[in-house]
């Protein structure tokens, strides 16, 4: 008992919690975009209506999975939190201020990145996962009978501040994984100075992929792709 909470107390175990936890949250983000870019295949609204059919046809398995994934999330953020506190108490003034000066901007921007992804995660389900704040996407049913998201998507994108609101927070979620990869690893100790350049280099084409794949269904909802 006493070695689990060493474990959650120290610098080292809380920087491994932080590894594993974005490890599975980049899992998700990458598997949740291939399952939205179904919509561009040939036959978009069936392969993702069904897609999504698939997924709520096992609610046991998908709320359980929801819910390690809320957990997941939440203990990243807070070992997030407390990493950055223990930071800032135990930099003095000036190494903050020569520090910042040499760090990348995403370095820099990391905690508000991570804080308004966590906005639009909130905003995210409650648009399209619970349907809060349209309730009239509850009624969209294709031929099938199926909830119909591939309308859903393409309405939903059809606002042109929903979908700016979106690929901004691509672009922020982008930044937050380039830097967070990197640190990835770094942790698991595949980062140091001689693969730096390498691993950096791996982890922004990551973020750009992902950036790339989910921003492209707002801006292809917008410039009319799907008319």
């Amino acid at each position: 008992m006493q070695s689990g909470v060493t474990f959650f107390t120290s610098s080292i175990g809380r920087k491994i919690i932080m590894a594993v936890t974005g490890l599975i949250l980049l899992g998700f983000v990458i598997g949740h975009m291939l399952g939205n870019l179904q919509i561009f295949l040939s036959q978009g609204q069936e392969q993702l209506n069904a897609y999504a059919h698939a997924l709520q046809s096992m609610p046991l398995l998908l709320w359980t999975v929801r819910i390690l994934l809320l957990a997941v999330f939440v203990l990243h953020i807070w070992v997030a939190v407390v990493l950055t506190l223990e930071n800032m108490r135990s930099r003095p003034r000036n190494y903050l201020r020569d520090g910042t000066i040499q760090a990348t901007y995403a370095a820099r921007t990391m905690r508000w990145s991570g804080v308004i992804v966590l906005l639009f995660v909130i905003y995210h389900l409650l648009h399209f996962t619970v349907q809060v704040t349209n309730p009239e996407y509850r009624d969209l049913v294709d031929q099938a009978g199926r909830p119909d998201v591939y309308t859903m998507v393409i309405a939903g994108f059809s606002n042109f501040w929903i979908s700016g609101f979106y690929i901004v927070a691509m672009l922020l979620l982008a930044m937050h994984l380039g830097h967070g990869i990197a640190s990835l690893l770094q942790t698991l100790g595949l980062r140091n100075s001689g693969t730096r350049g390498f691993t950096d280099s791996i982890s922004w084409i990551i973020a750009a992929i992902i950036f790339v794949g989910n921003s492209s269904i707002p801006l292809a909802v917008l410039f009319g792709y799907f008319n």
